[in-house]
């Protein structure tokens, strides 16, 4: 029986032997992961041009920033978990487990009554959306060698485009359907996720591999603390608590503590979830490290952006998904484009040195955008940011599984993963604190230079609607105060977007392994027809 025409044997036990897939077969299981991952970033993206229309409708603008952390805060914890729990109970049941948690979430999302508990359903579609984009990378890396993996990792890559500019788009129809309403943009992921669970049971045929392995309980609860409590830490700070208190001070002994007990307890593990090994890895640090700010980047424009584009601009949240096409054309060409020239080049450093240029430029645009700036300059910024993540996202993942040995696959992608979640987790609260400390500044002064005595709504702004149905000149001024306040927000990511672009230049580029001609995968399809001619 042949293992091209009817899926991978099993491995022996020890290293495992990378089983050969058709190309067919990968573009099988390739469709299935890319539905499962479009599932999952579209929980992210769907909301950002409905946020300001939902924190208007429950209360709580002060609390906008956690809507969107609290996915990244409960995804970037998990996704360590998620690679080292594959390792045990096996790739396509933990996958399908993400799902269902990614579902039951997300239903409870649409049915929040307050602030509160949406902030805590985001969460749990955090937990699942956090197994869904590392496995996804890790079944992947399974799958197709190295060399060849630029080719597929780009089709991934576009899936953070396309869900890019699904999301506001489907977000915006949706706030605008009077028969709809926001909740939707919640229960609109359900039916994906149920069509990408059929689909995956289906095609994702994964050999079971015997591995010793056990979980790294003190180790989960010391890597998950320290992330959480760094994230309480920034977006709470300045907000609910003054930035010289004692909470900032005790938050930033507790998360302290917890990260030097991580340490030791990676070191002492009989199989940690990230290895102190992969620190020792030059390559792994300089991705780790970038991720994290490239990660600042992209979801700190994903979810303010719309700020800008709604209150400032005063577009409608259809309009302001029209408006990141841009982003994420540019992005999607570059995603699926870099990937293909890596496959035939084995050359791939030069695609995030040039990656990270372009965000930076990009952010020093948008932090040049103003309360009169034309749709024409603004889709120009924006696809100049676009070109820039479309040539980092993958290769930076491409380059770290590179790196290391096949048996260090999962807890390197899922290392990648998590310090690039970390750090737009870190962008969307530090981002978000902020703007908010900014708008309530930059909206008193306002009213002191107008004469004006008190602040709208009691401090509450609302919706877009309702901003933009306040009197002049208080809705002038509120506008400006958004603009005002963005431009610092899009100002504090460029320094980070530079402190990445000197990383990538440190990385040494290694040799790809694997072919450059033909995988081993596209030879391997001729299997059959010869399995065939030799069946009596």
């Amino acid at each position: 029986m042949s293992t091209a025409s009817h899926g991978p044997a099993g491995e022996p036990a020890g290293e495992p032997v990378k089983p050969h897939y058709t190309h067919r077969q990968i573009l099988e299981i390739l469709s299935a992961l890319m539905l499962a991952m479009l599932t999952a970033m579209l929980s992210t993206s769907v909301i950002a041009t409905a946020l300001p229309t939902i924190v208007g409708d429950l209360g709580g603008q002060d609390k906008l920033s956690w809507v969107a952390s609290a996915t990244l805060l409960t995804m970037t914890a998990s996704t360590p978990l998620w690679g080292k729990l594959s390792d045990i109970a096996g790739r396509k049941v933990m996958f399908q487990t993400a799902l269902l948690i990614f579902v039951v979430a997300s239903v409870g999302a649409g049915l929040s009554q307050d602030i509160g508990q949406l902030i805590a359903f985001r969460a749990g579609q955090g937990l699942g959306a956090g197994g869904l984009s590392a496995l996804a990378q890790v079944i992947l890396g399974d799958v197709v060698e190295p060399r060849q993996r630029g080719r597929y990792a780009g089709y991934m890559g576009s899936v953070f485009g396309v869900s890019t500019v699904a999301g506001p788009l489907l977000g915006g129809f949706i706030v605008d359907a009077d028969a709809l309403g926001w909740r939707w943009c919640f229960y609109v992921c359900v039916p994906l996720a149920v069509v990408a669970a059929l689909v995956i049971q289906r095609v994702l045929k994964l050999p079971r591999v015997k591995r010793e392995t056990h979980v790294d309980v003190f180790g989960a609860i010391t890597i998950t603390g320290s992330a959480a409590t760094l994230m309480l830490l920034l977006s709470m700070g300045g907000t609910e608590f003054a930035w010289n208190s004692p909470w900032t001070y005790a938050l930033l002994a507790v998360t302290a503590v917890l990260f030097l007990l991580a340490i030791v307890a990676e070191r002492g593990a009989r199989d940690p979830i990230l290895p102190p090994r992969l620190f020792r890895n030059r390559m792994f640090l300089l991705t780790s490290f970038t991720s994290v700010c490239i990660g600042m980047a992209m979801f700190g424009v994903m979810i303010y952006m719309p700020q800008y584009l709604q209150i400032v601009k005063g577009m409608s949240p259809t309009a302001s998904g029209l408006m990141t096409l841009p982003l994420v054309g540019s992005m999607l060409v570059t995603s699926i484009g870099s990937g293909q020239v890596v496959t035939r080049t084995g050359r791939y450093k030069i695609f995030p040195v040039i990656g990270l240029a372009c965000v930076a430029t990009g952010l020093f645009l948008l932090s040049r955008l103003h309360t009169d700036s034309s749709a024409v300059l603004i889709g120009v910024d924006l696809a100049i940011l676009g070109f820039g993540m479309g040539l980092t996202l993958q290769i930076l993942i491409l380059a770290a599984q590179n790196a290391v040995s096949p048996s260090d696959l999962a807890s390197t992608t899922s290392g990648v993963s998590f310090f690039r979640n970390l750090g737009g987790a870190m962008g969307v609260a530090a981002f978000g604190a902020i703007l908010t400390n900014r708008v309530a500044t930059e909206i008193a002064s306002g009213l002191r230079s107008a004469g004006i005595s008190g602040q709208p709504g009691g401090g509450e702004l609302g919706s877009p609607d309702e901003i933009a149905a306040l009197p002049q000149p208080i809705k002038d001024i509120v506008r400006d105060a958004f603009s005002h306040s963005l431009e610092t927000v899009f100002l504090f990511g460029i320094p980070v977007a530079l402190l990445g672009f000197v990383a990538v230049l440190a990385l040494k580029e290694l040799p790809l392994r694997g072919s450059a001609g033909h995988s081993k995968a596209e030879d391997a399809e001729k299997a059959p027809a010869e399995d065939a001619a030799r069946t009596p």
